[in-house]
């Protein structure tokens, strides 16, 4: 027997804060209890949260270990990369598995399971990138919702040549899901246009990493996204996830969507909260190539439009439903280097699994977000979403245990000396944190505790997911 007490912590769900004690048995929450009240338990450990907050373990659904792209690796494995996310209260991932056109469905989720089994230090599961829509990857879509617990699938209208789906495309595999509940997942930019916009640059000359965002403006994401909710409803109100979600105008045409009553919902990033085109992809100046560290795809918006302030207010309206990281690190030196000269061939992501709690949190201390809409956008809202509640993402009875003790009085400073992801720098470099994760517990196992890694490789298990719990 394994029970353990976390007392004197205020336990925050996405409903509000309350002084409670959490008792875990084995792996899962046996009961929340009122304070002092788990004295008259026997237990084999009692963990002081006295001061702190106690919350279920953060649920990040958007990241891609080990991803091939632009000639070389996404830095991170699945070891590296899930251990990273333990030290930043995340417990659960739900990674990319990617098909391209001709290759089999089931024979690339099954390389993934290969990368990911044994080696994840917490919970993960996948989605599955369709590269190229077919009668053979339409089919395997039921397959997979019903045999497999990967009730998410996503389409890219941006890379031709790469992973670019056209309408027509788009609006099958929609259809398809419309049939078996599942979530269509859409990377939303003009892909088609951009690469004319890109051609020119380099044409030109304009090759610095700026130009990266130069020619993937925010008019290239607001068209996709009222695109693909469009053709979500022909296809009868397809469930509709909109990644990634960087710009003003394409949360215009969600909180439109949602104002109707259709299946749209929409995630945005740490690096969209707080980074910008001018600051960081213009990096360094003419010539410079230091803007290749924030090189991502939506890129960074321009400080002078709004865009931040305007996703900080979607997500306390909801229209902006959840946070994620889009984590896909590629080192500087080795990796980023690909695209010195020419901006388009720079591999496309930034990393940032281990401090999206911590973030979103500093959008609490700054007034930007409430405690339970902290826990909401991190933790339940994407449980619920992809299929995984009341296993993951809240604190009750028969819940995993999975459990964040959160030291609101703490202070850090995020620096690529001192992170955890494979990746030699950091987006957020300097970056003062007001609060921090004391310890954390994955399925009632202490993986960190004070500054202390004390998980391994190979705890973390596969989540067989089912659909999505927000479908009207």
């Amino acid at each position: 027997m394994t029970r353990i007490l976390i007392s004197g912590g205020t336990v925050v769900s996405a409903t509000g804060a309350t002084p409670a004690d959490v008792l875990l048995d084995r792996e899962q929450v046996a009961a929340l209890l009122a304070p002092g009240a788990g004295e008259a338990f026997t237990v084999d450990e009692t963990v002081d949260a006295s001061g702190c907050y106690v919350v279920p373990g953060g649920v990040d659904v958007h990241t891609h270990m080990q991803m091939p792209f632009g000639g070389t690796e996404a830095s991170d494995t699945f070891e590296t990369g899930t251990r990273a996310a333990a030290w930043g209260g995340t417990t659960t991932i739900v990674d990319f598995v990617v098909q391209r056109t001709g290759e089999v469905v089931e024979e690339a989720l099954a390389a993934w399971h290969a990368k990911a089994e044994g080696n994840c230090a917490v919970d993960y599961g996948f989605h599955m990138i369709l590269g190229g829509v077919d009668e053979n990857s339409l089919a395997a879509m039921d397959r997979l919702v019903e045999h497999e617990g990967i009730t998410s699938f996503k389409l890219f209208m941006a890379y031709p040549g790469v992973f670019y789906s056209d309408d027509g495309q788009v609006l099958r595999a929609m259809q398809k899901a419309r049939a078996n509940g599942a979530t269509v997942m859409m990377h939303a930019e003009n892909g088609i246009a951009i690469d004319v916009l890109v051609q020119q640059a380099v044409a030109r000359g304009d090759t610095d990493p700026v130009f990266h965002g130069i020619t993937r403006p925010e008019a290239m994401e607001s068209e996709a996204t009222h695109r693909a909710i469009r053709l979500a409803e022909v296809a009868g109100d397809t469930p509709l996830y909109i990644v990634h979600l960087s710009a003003s105008r394409a949360l215009e045409e969600i909180a439109r969507a949602r104002s109707e009553g259709r299946n749209v919902f929409a995630e945005t990033c740490p690096q969209y909260l707080y980074l910008t085109l001018e600051d960081h992809l213009g990096a360094g100046g003419p010539g410079s190539f230091e803007g290749a560290k924030y090189a991502c795809s939506t890129p960074l918006r321009s400080k002078h439009e709004n865009h931040a302030r305007d996703l900080w207010r979607g997500l306390r309206t909801d229209d902006l439903a959840v946070v994620s990281t889009d984590h896909c690190p590629f080192c500087f030196k080795d990796q980023k280097q690909l695209g010195r000269g020419d901006f388009s061939k720079i591999p496309n992501g930034m990393g940032g699994v281990e401090h999206r709690m911590d973030l979103v949190h500093q959008g609490v201390a700054d007034g930007h977000l409430s405690l339970a809409r902290w826990v909401e956008t991190c933790s339940t809202t994407p449980a619920r979403m992809f299929g995984m509640y009341p296993r993951k993402g809240v604190l009750a009875p028969g819940s995993d245990a999975d459990v964040v003790v959160y030291d609101p009085a703490a202070r850090s400073r995020i620096s690529a000396a001192t992170h955890h992801m494979n990746l030699d720098y950091s987006a957020f470099e300097g970056f003062e944190l007001s609060g921090g994760v004391r310890t954390v517990f994955s399925r009632g196992t202490k993986i960190l505790d004070r500054g202390t890694f004390t998980g391994r490789p190979g705890h973390g298990r596969y989540v067989r997911r089912g659909l999505s719990q927000y479908l009207r």
